[in-house]
């Protein structure tokens, strides 16, 4: 799917959930706190920014949605240096002998 595509698909799906909860455009940008004009864009795929999209997804009840776009990182740059800090420790040190004359 191209991103033309896939922000179509996106707007049609904002539209589809917007008139399954009953609400009026003018409605939904209320309790979004975005334009009318705003949401009929993000509707019609005519450019939307991501604030955009967030906000309705939001006031539709949908917040899920968009955490599915941005899962959580399980990623923790400080256990990684642990770990290497850990690595270099396991290594047995080098001792220097010293040589006698």
């Amino acid at each position: 799917m191209d991103p033309q595509e896939l922000e179509s698909t996106l707007g049609r799906n904002v539209r589809a959930l917007r008139i399954a909860k009953r609400l009026t455009q003018i409605e939904l940008s209320e309790l979004a706190n975005i334009s009318v004009g705003a949401l009929k864009s993000l509707e019609r795929s005519k450019g939307s920014s991501l604030s955009t999209l967030v906000k309705v997804l939001h006031a539709l009840g949908n917040d899920a949605w968009v955490a599915q776009l941005a899962p959580s990182t399980t990623f923790n740059p400080l256990a990684l240096v642990e770990d290497r800090r850990g690595a270099r420790r396991s290594t047995p040190s080098r001792v220097r002998r010293r040589v006698s004359p």
